[in-house]
């Protein structure tokens, strides 16, 4: 990305926050599938992520963030330390005669040293309950129960920003700059939401695979596993209708008194299999994150097919199932439930998803699933038992928006691009058509999850990815070339009117 961007980062300040999540799914569809710009548990040539934590290019800081935003209680004063990362090798300084724009990356499920060897776009900030932002002094202290997570939602999260923002203008003086907010995932709707929520701090928004829809039902609930589905039975009907027939063999085969030995065996599970759902949810993550990130050149969805239709373990379906999870996954000593402890990632999307971040993803009939359908009674019930409050499935809709949201957006939204790639699951409940002349979608037909803004690869895009990258950075370039002749305009009429009134 770094060549699609030269021409706006050669003179821009690299900002960065992040955050960090799970990837579990249950079959009851408790958890929600990850919203991550990156993969969660398979990190991308980590010896990447090595060389950019210790590069001269970036400083750390500490800014002294406020607890609560949105309350006077004496307790809402407390601060805590919240991380924030700068790269201002190419910054053109924010004197008067310069006001070089800022790129401000909300980051999202990864941790921030992760999204800085992946992000391309722009390198990274952090996210209050992430990584080092943590309030109340500890993170044993910040997740341990409701009083203390209530001051984890994206509302106070992008307050955090809007302050951050402003105490960095102020600190470089660049009062005058203007920034794009940039963001993947839940970063992109994070990040479509500041533009909408502070337009004064920010001038634009680029929402990369921001499914700012797939709330309050907005979108079937099984838009995402149709994708899913779909990118399946494209790269081979074989492959597709071998998934589709292997969850009746997997019941077939447990049914039988050594059913759950068997199978333990046959996928070389790390302990034994206590009931068919340890298998079925493990499998359904294999399928969903090769679907979500199908990037080239690997194309995981291709990778996973080709293993199956090889059949290099048999020609049985399970068999072939499994050849699909080595192909994808390596050929490893175990596969399945391995033994795991819950991070702070576990916990905070848990809750996240337990309060406001309610997706109601649900796998109905005609997909290559077997149906479990999102339950909202049910949603509210696992979750009331597990914090004693009950989610706000209305919540997003109600403070950002969404319903009729080309007849809203059109009269008072502006600077906003939404991109997408149509293979990305999470697609389905993105933005993908223009809502005005600023806020426009922009996508590709091959594309997964956040591609776009990932690091560019010189050798192995693909034109339509060059190309989209070129369109963003276009209306990027736009925006901000408008931004200096009003700001221009602005203080010429400023001085003319000083002056008229005597003051020369």
């Amino acid at each position: 990305m770094e060549a699609s961007t030269s021409s706006i980062s050669s003179l821009c300040l690299l900002f960065i926050f992040t955050l960090i999540f799970s990837n579990s799914v249950a079959a009851t569809r408790f958890n929600i599938p990850r919203l991550s710009p990156i993969r969660g548990t398979i990190l991308r040539e980590p010896e990447i992520l090595q060389e950019t934590i210790l590069s001269d290019d970036f400083e750390t800081f500490y800014y002294n963030q406020t607890l609560d935003h949105f309350n006077y209680r004496p307790d809402s004063y407390s601060t805590f330390q919240q991380r924030y990362v700068i790269n201002s090798k190419y910054w053109g300084g924010g004197a008067n005669s310069s006001s070089s724009p800022i790129l401000a990356y909300l980051g999202a499920e990864a941790p921030l040293d992760g999204d800085l060897s992946i992000i391309g776009f722009l390198p990274d900030n952090a996210h209050r309950y992430y990584g080092k932002s943590i309030p109340f002094g500890s993170r044993e202290e910040a997740l341990k129960n409701t009083s203390t997570l209530g001051y984890f939602n994206s509302a106070q999260a992008i307050a955090d920003y809007a302050e951050i923002l402003l105490y960095v203008k102020k600190k470089y003086h660049a009062e005058d700059s203007p920034v794009i907010v940039v963001g993947g995932s839940y970063g992109g709707s994070l990040a479509s939401w500041f533009r909408l929520k502070y337009p004064h701090v920010a001038l634009g928004a680029l929402a990369s695979s921001a499914p700012i829809l797939y709330f309050d039902n907005l979108t079937p609930q099984d838009g995402y596993y149709s994708i899913v589905t779909k990118d399946f039975k494209e790269a081979s009907e074989t492959c597709y209708q071998t998934i589709r027939d292997s969850w009746s063999e997997i019941d077939k085969v447990a049914s039988d008194p050594d059913g759950l030995a068997i199978l333990s065996k046959k996928f070389r599970t790390c302990n034994p299999l206590k009931n068919t759902s340890e298998l079925k949810d493990y499998l359904d993550s294999v399928y969903t994150d090769a679907a979500q990130y199908n990037e080239p050149p690997r194309y995981p969805v291709t990778v996973v097919c080709g293993g199956i239709d090889g059949g290099a373990f048999g020609r049985d379906i399970l068999s072939k199932i499994f050849a699909g999870v080595v192909a994808y996954r390596g050929n490893k000593s175990c596969h399945v439930n391995a033994p795991t402890n819950e991070s702070e990632t576990d916990v905070g999307w848990r809750w996240q998803t337990c309060s406001e971040m309610v997706l109601p993803i649900g796998i109905v009939n005609n997909t290559m699933f077997p149906p479990s359908p999102f339950d909202q009674n049910e949603f509210n019930s696992h979750c009331n038992s597990l914090y004693g409050v009950p989610p706000r499935p209305h919540w997003v809709t109600t403070y950002y928006g969404g319903y009729n949201i080309k007849l809203i957006l059109q009269r008072f939204g502006s600077n906003i691009i939404f991109s997408n790639g149509l293979r990305d699951p999470y697609s389905s409940g993105g933005v993908l058509e223009n809502i005005s002349d600023s806020v426009v979608a922009v996508h590709t037909v091959n594309g997964s999850h956040c591609l776009d803004i990932l690091g560019a690869k010189e050798s192995s895009d693909p034109d339509w990815l060059v190309k989209q990258r070129k369109i963003e950075v276009e209306i990027i370039e736009g925006w901000i070339a408008k931004y200096y002749v009003d700001l221009k305009e602005l203080k010429s009429t400023a001085k003319e009117t000083y002056t008229f009134r005597g003051y020369n």
